[in-house]
């Protein structure tokens, strides 16, 4: 184990057992095959390639039909696992708050013509300054985040994204299960700093904070440099005094566009911090900014009036980038108000932590193999998407373990794939619950020399609102034509 005392590592063990009983318990279908596809995930030299070659293991007691029929007959009860992950011990930050993130990572199928429910993915890194379109399955992770440079976050819970669904409606009503699963847990009490959701660029987070606003979080998300926020609406006494002659009170101050600084004005608090990484990190924020909506898109169907989301704006600026590229300054918008300076220093170190959560997807494709299966059916596709999370979670909760003779680190030192070289021997301490399985032979299988006659559908990949319209790319959007400024 690592440095933790023998108590201490006695309790930690005794998590990890209660957890992996409570995993079996989930499985409510060829329960003790997805168990070992599980423990073979955890077990198996080397990062996972194919589903094949984990029978191979000797984890792995059963034959690879068995865990292709595990994986397209079983059935993982997702809602008692969802609470089963929110009663473990989860990380905090220094002021005992939980910080959540939420991302979107991509299953890309391309060539899965028979696969259903495909829709396409926005790609990085394939090409200098391009970002393909990729037909795939995208899912949404909600994971709690720690303090420090550190590759650990807890997964907390992951959902597809149906073709055409609105991302925003998605992401709200998954942080609200999330949240109100920690809040039955008592994770949280009254009196507690709320929690705080971060969002990197891409979510409507104005929006999120609204259809948020009823539970205890804050929204902190990144926003284009080109956006546009206005300022509170002047009082009665200002407007008139300014406009003698009378007129209508406008619901909307003056304009704070991101690329002007001279429409800026005096910010509210600023911040200079010295990093390792970056030099000099510069922060500054703007009390009460708003967007201004529009009947347009998501509000289209509001049927009271648009209401008036205020927040803080907050720009950071450092020296230098570790790459050694030009530095852009970061605009992110907080959905509280009467920002300190206390407060802006957490918030801008709270987003950097939620690329913590950019590790995490990298050790589960890479390493766990999560989109290693070339699997037909999306809801194959999910039972091993809630495989390879018990697995990442089992990792977090056995993090102090190390071999015999590696020297001993800190927990959070700990790296996932160091934690999961030394599973094969921790598991020996552990409840084991899959049974033995029973002897059998194979089916006849279709006679040599026969055609399949039953072919697989086919289904075309395109992007569906969620009105089941099919999408027409704006005219505004289309190239050639001069973008306008976003308000």
């Amino acid at each position: 184990m690592g440095v933790l005392a023998e108590p201490a590592r006695i309790e930690a063990l005794a998590v990890l057992s209660g957890f992996r009983t409570e995993f079996f318990g989930c499985l409510t279908a060829r329960a003790d095959a997805l168990f070992e596809l599980a423990e073979v995930v955890l077990c198996t030299d080397g990062p996972v390639r194919a589903l094949v070659d984990l029978s191979l293991a000797p984890e792995h007691r059963r034959g690879h039909g068995a865990m292709y029929d595990a994986l397209n007959c079983g059935r993982i009860d997702v809602a008692r696992l969802r609470w089963a992950m929110t009663a473990l011990p989860l990380p905090r930050a220094a002021d005992g708050r939980i910080v959540l993130a939420a991302d979107v990572s991509p299953w890309l199928r391309p060539d899965a013509a028979t696969s259903p429910d495909r829709s396409f993915c926005h790609t990085y890194g394939r090409g200098k300054n391009q970002h393909p379109m990729i037909p795939g399955w995208p899912y949404s992770f909600v994971a709690a985040l720690e303090t420090g440079r550190t590759s650990w976050t807890a997964l907390l819970d992951a959902v597809r994204l149906e073709p055409g669904a609105d991302l925003a409606a998605v992401t709200a009503a998954q942080v609200r299960g999330v949240v109100e699963r920690l809040l039955a847990a008592g994770q949280h009490h009254d009196g507690d700093p709320p929690f705080l959701i971060v969002f990197d660029a891409g979510y409507d987070v104005p929006r999120l904070a609204f259809l948020l606003r009823d539970l205890p979080v804050e929204a902190l998300g990144r926003t284009r440099s080109d956006r546009v926020f206005r300022r509170p609406a002047p009082s009665r006494e200002e407007f008139f005094a300014a406009n003698p002659l009378g007129g209508r009170l406008p619901r909307h101050g003056g304009e704070f566009g991101f690329g002007d600084s001279a429409t800026w004005g005096k910010p509210q608090a600023e911040t200079l911090t010295r990093t390792d990484r970056y030099g000099a990190a510069a922060a500054s924020c703007w009390d009460r900014l708003h967007p201004r909506l529009t009947r347009r898109a998501a509000w289209l169907d509001f049927s009271d009036e648009l209401p008036i989301i205020s927040g803080t704006v907050i720009r950071l600026q450092v020296d230098h980038l570790p790459s050694g590229g030009d530095p852009k300054p970061i605009w992110l918008w907080w959905s509280g108000t009467n920002a300190t300076a206390a407060d802006l220093d957490r918030l801008w170190q709270s987003f950097l932590r939620r690329f913590d959560l950019e590790h995490t997807f990298r050790m589960l494709k890479q390493t766990l193999g999560w989109t290693a299966p070339r699997l037909r059916d999306a809801a194959a596709a999910d039972r091993w998407t809630w495989l390879i999370i018990a697995a990442h979670t089992q990792l977090r909760l056995a993090r102090h373990l190390r071999r015999p003779w590696e020297r001993p680190l800190p927990a959070r030192k700990l790296t996932p794939t160091r934690v999961r070289r030394g599973f094969r021997n921790l598991r020996q301490k552990c409840p084991l619950p899959a049974a033995v399985p029973k002897p059998g032979r194979p089916g006849p299988g279709r006679p040599p020399g026969s055609q399949n006659k039953h072919t697989a559908s086919r289904h075309d990949v395109g992007l569906m609102l969620a009105t089941g319209e099919a999408y027409a790319r704006p005219a505004h959007h289309k190239k050639g034509t001069k973008p306008r400024r976003r308000a």
